[in-house]
Order: structure tokens, then sequence, then C-alpha cells
């Protein structure tokens, strides 16, 4: 991606100068709303799973478990959707590089909420669910969880990248970090309302652990059912932006470039070859990118995860914690997370992307190793200091991300490189961990989590120090490289 060419002035997307123009028409206000929007109700839904699976889950779904193993068998079903995401990744990716960011964000949207409406509908191992099915549906309980917790991770495996090629795509030239924030922002959104909900209808349905207490019996499934209403309010607004300005001169050069081509085989008598696909383009071309944004996010990921559903857990079920406590100590966290993201990511316009998620990451090796150590204290402050401090540090790296993946790939494939980085990311930092920190702390060894925690970030130190800055390369639709070979994040 070396090649420059002019940018319209004003708020305008950069487009190619080598294509016909083509016109945009969404302002750069509701692009921002259609991709924070969308991305806060996704992550609402992937988040009220994760609060269920640390509160709810364990007694509800696997009963005949003492406790240890019932939470690690929950969020060993949180961990399904991380293997889904690639999976959501590559055919979201693919759809989104053929037919348009928008129509795919459409479809991810959807699934997302049916999937979570139906595990709000879902009886338990031995519990019914609104008089239906009141002895429970015994196994089909924890295995229908977890088909709906693929199709989540299915559905947030194509969301994230669409929604952040669709800020990227249209942000005027410098300005790609400060408007990838906004569906960054959706994450810290979703937190908050995830843990408002959650808070909400524990104290009106009362905070009994118990299977028959109101809580345990419906008020958990609220959350789960109202993001029906939030989908609607979601694909009313995302329908209403138009596609990318970036993708709509990406199709014309594709189509322009596929009549010559078979001008020029049918003019030689040849069989004109088969389209290639973006996932195969991808791996091909720039699977190193790949590997190395995967890295480079892993700490990140786990710090997340691992401080808000793991730490829900952990201080409910093993700090003794209340549950309205810990669920509104997680509501002003993500107002201290979103406030991370925002000045991260404006500020990487600034500095690179790559300064400012090395600064996250160097701060995360040595601050993994004290967490447990400062929340052993039993101390309600050290919770709260251990959950700010977390997200404050994963909202560093968590605002740059949204234009550093988009920047690192090209617009033929960019959808489905930019997802396959970060959903890698994902199984290394927030599938993986939660499953070996339940197992570990179970056995009494919270200092190897801390150790694992700190390790991922040496890992991801590495990826950062091999990974070249981005924040100044172009990514309109004829920005790449004369050499296929020529990896995406090298500049001239």
């Amino acid at each position: 991606m070396t090649q420059s060419g002019n940018t319209p002035p004003g708020d305008a997307a950069p487009l190619s100068p080598n294509l016909p123009p083509v016109k945009q028409k969404t302002s750069l206000k509701k692009v921002a709303a259609a991709s924070s929007i969308g991305t806060t109700i996704e992550w609402y839904d992937f988040f009220i799973y994760g609060t269920a699976a640390a509160l709810v889950f364990p007694a509800l779904f696997f009963p005949d478990q003492n406790p240890a193993t019932a939470t690690l068998s929950s969020f060993a079903t949180f961990a399904v959707a991380f293997f889904a995401r690639p999976v959501g990744a590559a055919i979201f990716g693919h759809f989104g590089d053929r037919i348009g960011r928008k129509n795919t964000l459409v479809w991810t949207l959807i699934i997302m909420g049916v999937a979570t409406v139906f595990i709000g509908l879902l009886p338990g191992y031995n519990t019914g669910a609104f008089g239906v099915f009141e002895g429970g549906i015994g196994i089909w309980a924890p295995t229908l969880l977890v088909v709906c917790r693929f199709f989540q991770g299915f559905a947030v495996g194509g969301e994230w990248a669409g929604a952040t090629l669709l800020t990227a795509e249209y942000a005027p030239e410098g300005k790609r970090g400060m408007m990838a924030m906004w569906p960054q922002l959706g994450v810290a959104f979703a937190f908050f309302l995830s843990s408002g909900t959650f808070l909400v209808f524990s104290l009106v349905a009362g905070g009994g652990a118990d299977l028959d207490s109101p809580f345990m019996q419906y008020g958990w499934r609220i959350p789960f059912l109202l993001s029906a209403v939030l989908v609607l309010v979601g694909l009313w607004i995302r329908l209403t932006v138009e596609e990318t300005p970036v993708f709509r001169q990406t199709q014309a050069r594709e189509a322009k470039e596929a009549a010559e081509t078979a001008a020029a085989d049918k003019a030689a008598n040849r069989v004109t070859a088969p389209r290639t696909l973006p996932f195969a383009d991808a791996l091909r071309y720039q699977w190193k990118e790949i590997l190395i944004a995967g890295g480079a996010l892993t700490s990140l990921f786990s710090l997340f995860y691992m401080g808000t559903s793991f730490l829900t857990n952990y201080a409910t079920a093993t700090l003794g914690h209340s549950r309205p406590f810990v669920l509104g100590m997680g509501m002003i966290a993500a107002l201290i997370f979103g406030a991370a993201i925002a000045l991260s990511a404006m500020y990487s316009d600034k500095i690179g992307r790559r300064k400012v998620i090395g600064t996250s990451v160097g701060l995360a090796i040595p601050w993994t190793l004290f967490v447990f150590p400062i929340l052993d204290t039993g101390s309600t402050f050290a919770f709260g200091l251990v959950l700010f401090v977390t997200l404050i540090i994963f909202g560093i790296a968590y605002g740059p991300a949204g234009a550093l993946l988009p920047e690192l790939f090209q617009a033929r494939y960019r959808y489905t490189g930019a997802g396959l980085g970060y959903n890698l990311a994902g199984i290394l930092g927030g599938a993986l961990p939660p499953l070996a920190a339940a197992a570990m702390i179970g056995a009494g060894n919270t200092f190897g989590v801390g150790l694992m925690l700190s390790a991922l970030s040496v890992m991801s130190m590495v990826c950062i120090f091999l990974m070249t800055e981005s924040s100044k390369n172009v990514i309109h639709a004829d920005a790449e490289p004369d050499d296929s070979r020529l990896i995406a994040t090298e500049m001239p």
C-alpha cells in the first residue's frame, strides 16, 4: 500500500485518482453512529453471555458438577465463541469483500440477535423457562447453549472487521484513528449496558443465587430478550448508511480488470481463470500481517476478557463481593475504559498506532504479575483498582486497533484479512486464558495466572517490534504494492 494519490478536500473519504469518482452521500456523523450503535448491540449480546457465564450458567446448566468444575464448564461454553469467530471472519469476510461492508453487517446483526434471544428462552438442565419444561431439558440445555454461543461468535467474527472498515474507508486522511474509535467505543458502551441491565434486574428480582430465586428463574433472562429491541434499532440505522466509497471504487476497478482479462483471453483463445477467493488471497499474500496482528493484539484480548467476565466470577465466587457491587463497578469501569479508547485512538493519529499499542503492552507485562496479589487482599478497593487499571491499559491498545488492521490489508480482501488477524488474537488472548485461569485458580495457583498473562504480553511486544507503522498507509481502491511479495506494512 505504497501508492499515494489525491485526497478529496474536507471530510471526504480517500479515493483513487485513477478510477472514476464516486459520490459520498452519507455524512461522517451517520457513519460513526451506525458503526458505534451496531457494534454496541453486537457486543452487548456478547457480554451479557459473559456476565451470565460468571453468575448464572454454572448452577443452571451444570448443576451436577462441583462449583469449580461448573465454572470451568461455563467458561468453556464462553470460549466456544472464540473458535467460531475465525469461521465467521472468513465467511463474512468473503461476502464483505464481494458484496460490500454494509450488507454483510446487516446479517451479522440479525444472526447475533436471534442467537441471543434464543439463549434467553432456553430452559436449564433441570429448571424450566417461563413456565415451560419445568423439569428442565437435561443434556440438551448445555448442548443448545453451546450452539447458540457458536452463532454469537460466528456473528461477532464478521462484525468487528466490517464496522472498522466502514469508518476507516470513510475517514479522511489523517483522521482514521479518530473515526475508527467509534466502533471501538461500542465495546465500552456494551460493557456498560450489559453490567447495567444485569444490575437492574438483579436488584428487581433479588440477588439470591438459589435456583428458586427470581433472579435465577427469570431475572437473568430479561437482558437477553431485550436484545430483540436493540437489534431492530441497529438494523434501522445500518440500512440508512451507504456503502463505503472505497469499496465502490474497488468494485469498479475489479469489474474493469475482469472485462479486460476476459477480452484478452478471448482474443488468445484461452479459458478465463476463475476468480480467486478473498480468503485465499489474504493467506497467500499477507499471511505475515495476519500472524503479526494476531500476536500483537493477544495481550489486548487477555486483559479485557480476564478483566471483565473472569473477574466478575472471581469477585463473586472467590472473594465474596456482592453481585450488585461487582456489576456497579463494571459500569464505572466501562466509562473509564471508553475514555481510554477515545484518547488513545485520537492520539495515534499524531504519533502512530505502533507506539500507542506498544505503550499498552509495555504496561501490561509488569501489571499482570500484580493483579492477583492485589485482588487477594480481599478489599473492595483492591477489586476496583485492578478492574480500572486493567481496562485502562486495555483501552490504550484497543483505541488504535480499529484503524491499525484496515491499514494493513489491501482493499480487495481487507475485510477478510482484518477479521482473521483480529479473531486470531481473540483465540490466543480471549478463549484460552480464561479456561487456563479457571483451572489454575481451582488448584490455588493464582500466581500462575499472572505469569501467563505477562507471558502473553511479552509475545505481543515481540510482534509489535516486528510490525511497521501503518498510520501513513494509503487505503484507497488501487493502493496496492507493485510487487505482491511486498507486505502492506512496508513503506517506501
